[in-house]
């Protein structure tokens, strides 16, 4: 399956996104719940839930995603970069979406740009925990495929997506749905953007839906579908399932209810 549609899945909707009409962010305190005291523990589940392990490898040594015609493309092995870096720095190229040398292609910064002190320092604890293993892996070689995207504005830079999209929010359900926001924003708006309305770039990509569609969810089938993958009459949903097996299964309850909470408020306030 292609990079364009999997490893760099925040450009399949990076199109549709709000701004937050308060123009403010959520309150520091609002961040993934602290399951654990340990905080490289608590930062394996934010990697988990965010994506990382899947990306670059649960041993963090990086993946090849490359695909003939497109690109020659890896994920970093992050067990050899990240000692390269600074706490700071590292952050910086999180949130920035650049390396101080170049510009990054395919990770979703613009969706780590509002992430927590806290959320960010467990993340870089744990990525510095896990042992090195494995090799440097090649910059980005773009094939014709992927220049073709490049020059239609279909396949951008990590830092180009967070110059367009790193300061905006999906709608703001006021201080009650403030954790389910922050973890969308985090985790969902990948694939279904950030206005969660799901658009894809262009004509050639089945759109995910709009996420207002949870309204037609009970809780306990929201629970079964990001726990499990399954969702409601017992369907394998593509991607989505997938996502949930590796990715969302590792959201605590309180957290799916707090997505679910937020959602079914999206659909009420921003039909």
């Amino acid at each position: 399956m292609r990079f364009g549609l999997v490893f760099a899945t925040a450009m399949l909707c990076s199109s549709a996104c709000t701004e937050d009409p308060s123009g403010s962010m959520p309150e520091t305190t609002v961040q993934f719940q602290r399951a654990s005291s340990d905080l490289v523990s608590h930062g394996k589940r934010v990697a988990d839930v965010l994506g990382c392990t899947d990306c670059h490898g649960a041993d963090l040594a990086g993946r090849d995603w490359s695909e003939p015609g497109f690109g020659r493309l890896w994920t970093a092995n992050l067990t050899r970069i990240v000692p390269r870096y600074t706490d700071e720095q590292l952050e910086n190229v999180i949130r920035s979406g650049a390396r101080p040398d170049r510009e990054l292609w395919g990770m979703p910064s613009h969706l780590f740009t509002h992430l927590t002190p806290d959320d960010m320092s467990a993340l870089i604890a744990y990525m510095r925990s896990v042992p090195a293993s494995g090799v440097v892996h090649p910059d980005p070689v773009f094939e014709e495929g992927a220049r073709r995207e490049i020059t239609a504005g279909i396949f951008t830079s990590s830092a180009t997506q967070v110059r367009n999209e790193g300061s905006s929010w999906p709608t703001d359900a006021g201080e009650p749905y403030a954790l389910g926001r922050y973890i969308v924003r985090a985790t969902c708006a990948e694939c279904h953007g950030i206005s969660l309305r799901g658009e894809p770039p262009n004509s050639d990509v089945s759109p995910p839906p709009d996420l207002r569609m949870v309204a037609g969810y009970e809780l306990e089938q929201f629970r079964r579908l990001l726990q499990t993958g399954i969702a409601v009459g017992n369907r394998d949903v593509g991607l989505m399932s997938r996502v949930a097996q590796r990715r969302f299964v590792n959201l605590t309850d309180s957290e799916i209810d707090a997505v679910h909470r937020y959602l079914q408020r999206v659909a009420q306030l921003d039909p």
